[in-house]
């Protein structure tokens, strides 16, 4: 009952054009007075906040502002420079260099829209002018960016952990390799497009310009090498490891490279607190709806029907993939899993799906969300950020979302390509 008269009133809402924290927080304090009206008024805001004080979260503000300091100073631009020396003597090379740009970028950013606004300035003018059509770039730069969700440290993975007590260096590991499987076959569909339109290997670069390029990216490169090897040595957690991302791209870019003054580092925090107040304010709606779902035993309802019809896990990935294929159209990723998750996390448990490939599979789905129309957040942020016309980016995208549905029924009926190297590891 208590599920049914969320989802209705939730659902006209977003159809009524409320914003998303609205449409998690207001049914559920309409939930409380009515069918809960000797709940005192002050677990309201309790269950808020206790919902986001959760050390693990920490990371997340932490995450931001190192992205949004690698994005304005010179980091992301060696970066570039880097994959342009290493990859520009293929066929399409421009392409590919872009893929793998994108992937160290936003492994560092842990956030798609960050590494869409740092990347694209750089990159969409090089695949215009190497041939791409200006659709298929803007399409390589937004889907290419969904990498940052899966590649660690990610900031999806971060709130997954949270929710459903998922190892935090679990998700990192699986997240490398699905991540990387996701990145070659983005590069596959730049071969294909560049084999179409006939477009030629660009200039060799000479062992001297490569070693050039790799000694002046070395910073950028550190940043990674430092977080993956300090988590999976067990140096610090990725909660330190998000602190220590943010010293260290300081350090970098204001003594170092000297891209940035202290001004500017205290202006692109300013930003970065503004984007982690949004984020936080859904993780503690979130927090509330799924606090009601839970007094409605909406996982018990499930679990029992699960039972009753014999579902298989097979069967279950499948209803998760069209629920979230859907979903991410109209929801942003984190409002998604602070839905759906508390209600599927404990029914896939109950299929003895693996925790770490289900948060492959739901974190895949929230990538397709992200470039999937009419809402995706990335064809907006690419649209706003390259000038040019939101039309023009999701005509661009769907030969991607097309990769990104084959990958997701690979990850999603092959469990050992997202559970193999966490157990390596772990």
């Amino acid at each position: 009952m208590i599920a049914l008269v969320l989802f209705v009133l939730a659902l006209a809402m977003l159809a009524l054009g409320f914003e998303m924290l609205l449409v998690m927080g207001l049914p559920s304090v309409l939930i409380k007075h009515v069918l809960y009206p000797d709940m005192p008024p002050v677990a309201i805001p309790q269950r808020m906040l206790g919902g986001v004080e959760v050390v693990t979260l920490l990371a997340i503000p932490f995450f931001i502002f190192a992205a949004d300091l690698m994005a304005r100073g010179k980091m992301a631009k060696q970066l570039a420079d880097l994959f342009s020396a290493l990859f520009g003597r293929y066929r399409g090379g421009v392409g590919h260099s872009t893929v793998a740009a994108v992937m160290v970028f936003g492994a560092a950013a842990g956030s798609a829209p960050a590494t869409v606004a740092a990347m694209g300035r750089i990159a969409f003018p090089e695949l215009v002018r190497s041939g791409f059509s200006e659709r298929f770039s803007l399409g390589l730069i937004s889907s290419s960016a969904e990498c940052a969700l899966l590649i660690p440290p990610s900031i999806t993975f971060v709130v997954y952990s949270w929710l459903t007590g998922t190892s935090i260096a679990g998700l990192f590991a699986a997240g490398l390799a699905v991540g990387i499987v996701l990145g070659l076959a983005f590069m596959g569909l730049v071969a294909w497009e560049a084999y179409r339109r006939g477009i030629r290997a660009g200039d060799s670069s000479s062992s001297a310009q490569r070693w050039r390029a790799l000694r002046e990216a070395g910073w950028a490169l550190g940043m990674q090498v430092i977080i993956l090897a300090g988590i999976f040595a067990g140096y610090f957690t990725a909660t330190e490891a998000a602190a220590v991302s943010v010293a260290y791209a300081i350090l970098v870019e204001v003594l170092v490279l000297r891209s940035l003054t202290w001004r500017d580092v205290f202006a692109i925090a300013q930003e970065s607190a503004v984007s982690t107040s949004v984020v936080f304010v859904l993780l503690a709606m979130g927090s509330l709806l799924a606090y009601f779902i839970t007094l409605g035993e909406v996982q018990a309802t499930l679990l029992q029907w699960a039972q009753d019809w014999h579902v298989s896990w097979v069967g279950f990935l499948m209803v998760v993939n069209v629920l979230f294929f859907i979903a991410g159209m109209f929801i942003d990723a984190n409002s998604i899993m602070l839905i759906f998750l508390p209600t599927l996390f404990p029914l896939s448990s109950s299929l003895g799906i693996d925790p770490v490939h289900f948060g492959m599979v739901v974190t895949l789905n929230i990538c397709i969300g992200m470039i999937t129309p009419p809402f995706g957040l990335d064809l907006f942020v690419a649209s706003s950020s390259l000038k040019r016309p939101v039309e023009d980016v999701v005509a661009g995208v769907w030969p991607f979302i097309w990769v990104n549905i084959a990958v997701l029924m690979v990850i999603s009926y092959i469990p050992s390509i997202s559970t193999a190297l966490p157990r390596l590891l772990l």
